[in-house]
Parts: structure tokens; C-alpha cells; sequence
């Protein structure tokens, strides 16, 4: 069973993913990452056993980052570890195969091996190109995440999901590759700009209309300290959002049983939007905080909820800063969006899937949404 724990007083938080053999730590504290170093060692010792040869790390980033990296490869360099650090451009061109095969020369030169830790500091495209890396090179080195962005915090760093785009579509090559542990450090996110913070935050109310109400209610009470970017509020925030995804991962780690759908609540539409506005047009999180009230919308018409939860909803995406409305909600038109809606990853047999709220903190997966209610949707919100 997942779950979380005070690990130093009330600074820290530790949340376990319990994945057999495979199972790891989380760790969320605030003012600590020049300790992370202690943790890496210790997390790889416990894989692998102690080791009587100089360890080597190879530390992954952008230079959107380049502070916190260079904190964590000191902090690396303090408990004994051989450290190089690679810094790539920032960006989703960086998950690409060129890019990986750079970083595998890098590793030939600095002789690594199976005990060759990759550390990924860095948001979601860096930890998914290092994942990769990592699974890849030498069949398999270890890997721990040190993600500096709140949506990265929250999503893409639990689960174990690691890959690089080709031109044809994203994440197309990739692995299901856990990590040695993942250390959070809630202070990186006072470097982390505005919108990208608000950005995060729709991924974390989602986790609490698909999940937990009792977490839902915990974001409405504290609003203020979500904005303020209070310390206590975020490692509460974010420990409970990554218990919450890894309950899902442990129940369908390899997304096979269909469990791990539940985490695309509001994806139908938000990548629909994200595909024709231009990808980095909107951000991931805008894309997912606008289409979780479509999905909301969806629902009503389907009888499965009232008006109350889906304006519920968007009063605490309002009250912390999400999008909630495309820049030009009739920009696109209904047809395009059923296109590209089509092609998602979701769809099963040619018969769109849609995640939808039955109740605050649950949903479920529906294949049989006409086509006529999907677009009268997009129709009410483009009418305004």
C-alpha cells in the first residue's frame, strides 16, 4: 500500500510506491536539496548494495535550471560520487533520439556502468529523456528524478513512464522504467514562473475530482497558501497528488488494465486543444484545466452530475489562477476538434473514451459518448 509518512519533523514527507521489487520513495521537503546527494547514495545502496569503488553520477538539465543542478551535482560531489553534468536545450526538441545518442557518447567517455546513476533535474521533458536514457543504456543504469516544476512534481515523475518523441508523434518511443527515487524540494518552484505554477495546479485539482473529494475540499480551504506558494502547503499538496497517481500505478503499472485511464480526466479535449493551438501554444496543465470543464460539461448532459460540481469546479480553478477558457474559444471549429480527437491514444476501435466525474472524487470511463453531445459542448463554451 502506498503511503506517506513524516520523515525530519514536519519539513519533510515520504510517500512509498509500492511496486514489489520495484518499489521506491518519494521524497517531498522544502529547503533541503543540498542534501539530496545523502539520499541518492543511500537509495542506490539499498538497490545494489554498498560499493567499495568511487560511484559516478550524470547529472541531466537545462539551463532554465542550471542553479538547482549545479546545487545537486555539489551535493553528489560531497558524498563521494564521480559527477558530470550534461546540459541540454529546454524544450520538447530535447526528447529526441539525436539528443539521446549525444548523452550515450557522453556516457561511453565517462566510462559509466551499471551502478552509473542518471539524475534528472529538471520538468517533465528533461525526466522523461533522462528516463530514457537510463533504460536504455547498458539495458538498464539507475535513475533518480529531481523534478523543478510543480506539474512535473505531481505527474510525470510518478510512474515510471520514460520516452522521446519521433516527428510522426510524442512520447512514441518510450519504456515503463521505474526510478531509484524521486526527491522533491517544494523551494525550486519559488524560481518556477507564474504560469507554469498555474499550470501544475490543474493536474492537482484533477487528482481530487477523480479521487478525493476530502483532497478537493483541502484545496478550496487553502487557496491562499496555494497562491502564496506557502512551504507546508505545497508539501502537503504535492505528497497527497503523488499518493494519489501512485495508487493508480500500482494497480496498472504497464496501463493494461485500463485502471490508469482515470488520470486522462479532461485529456479528451485538452489534447484536441493543445494539437491545434500548436504544441507550447498552451500549456499542458491550461490545456487540461480548460478541458476538465468541457469533460464536467460532458457529464452533465449525460445526466451524471448537476451544474453545482462542475461550476465547483471552476471556482477553485479561477480562485488559483488556471485557465479556464481558450484565448478564442470559437478559434476552432467542431470538426477539427472531433479530428484530432480521433486520433488520440484514448480512442478505442474508432469510438472515442471519455473519463467522466460520476460524483466529486470519482469518475468513470465511457465509450458510448455521441458525437452530437461532444460537440454541442465545444458549441456552448465557443457561444460563451
Amino acid at each position: 500500500m502506498t503511503h506517506q509518512s513524516e520523515t525530519s519533523g514536519s519539513d519533510s514527507l515520504t510517500v512509498n510506491v509500492d511496486l514489489a521489487e520495484r518499489s521506491y520513495d518519494i521524497q517531498i521537503c522544502s529547503g533541503q536539496l543540498p542534501s539530496v546527494g545523502s539520499s541518492v547514495a543511500e537509495w542506490l545502496n539499498q538497490r545494489l548494495g554498498a560499493s567499495s569503488t568511487q560511484q559516478s553520477a550524470l547529472v541531466v538539465t537545462d539551463r532554465n535550471v542550471l542553479v538547482h543542478a549545479n546545487v545537486v551535482r555539489s551535493s553528489l560531489e560531497a558524498v563521494g560520487f564521480r559527477v558530470e553534468l550534461a546540459e541540454l536545450e529546454p524544450g520538447e526538441k530535447t526528447k529526441s533520439l539525436p539528443v539521446i545518442s549525444s548523452l550515450y557518447e557522453r556516457m561511453v567517455e565517462m566510462k559509466a556502468d551499471r551502478r552509473t546513476v542518471v539524475v534528472a533535474v529538471g520538468g517533465g521533458v528533461i525526466g522523461d529523456a533522462s528516463g530514457f536514457l537510463a533504460a536504455t543504456y547498458n539495458r538498464g543504469v539507475p535513475f533518480v528524478q529531481v523534478p523543478t516544476t510543480l506539474l512535473s512534481d505531481v505527474d510525470s515523475s510518478v510512474g515510471g513512464k520514460v520516452g522521446v518523441n519521433l516527428a510522426a508523434a510524442k512520447n512514441l518511443i518510450g519504456a515503463f522504467y521505474q526510478p531509484l527515487g524521486v526527491f522533491i524540494d517544494t523551494s525550486m518552484l519559488a524560481t518556477l514562473p507564474d504560469r507554469d505554477y498555474r499550470s501544475g495546479l490543474a493536474e492537482v485539482v484533477k487528482y481530487g475530482v477523480i479521487l478525493d473529494a476530502d483532497f478537493f475540499e483541502f484545496l478550496e480551504r487553502n487557496v491562499d497558501g496555494i497562491n502564496a506558494r506557502e512551504p507546508s502547503v505545497l508539501r502537503h499538496m504535492i505528497a497527497r497528488s503523488c499518493e494519489l497517481k501512485a495508487m493508480v500505478v500500482k494497480e496498472d503499472e504497464y496501463e493494461r488494465t485500463g485502471l490508469r485511464a482515470v488520470l486522462n480526466y479532461g485529456h479528451t479535449y485538452a489534447h484536441a486543444f493543445e494539437a491545434l493551438a500548436g504544441y507550447g501554444e498552451l500549456l499542458h496543465g491550461e490545456a487540461v484545466s480548460i478541458g476538465m470543464l468541457y469533460a464536467s460539461r460532458l457529464a452533465e448532459k449525460r445526466g451524471l452530475i448537476d451544474a453545482a460540481m462542475t461550476a465547483r469546479q471552476r471556482t477553485l480553478l479561477e480562485r488559483i489562477g488556471a485557465l479556464t477558457s481558450l484565448p478564442d474559444p470559437a478559434a476552432f471549429s467542431t470538426e477539427d476538434i472531433l479530428s484530432k480527437m480521433r486520433l488520440d491514444k484514448k480512442t478505442v476501435g474508432g469510438q472515442l473514451r471519455f473519463i467522466l466525474p460520476t460524483k466529486m472524487g470519482h469518475v468513470t470511463t465511457f465509450t458510448d459518448i455521441l458525437e452530437a453531445d461532444v460537440t454541442a459542448v465545444v458549441d456552448e463554451f465557443a457561444a460563451g
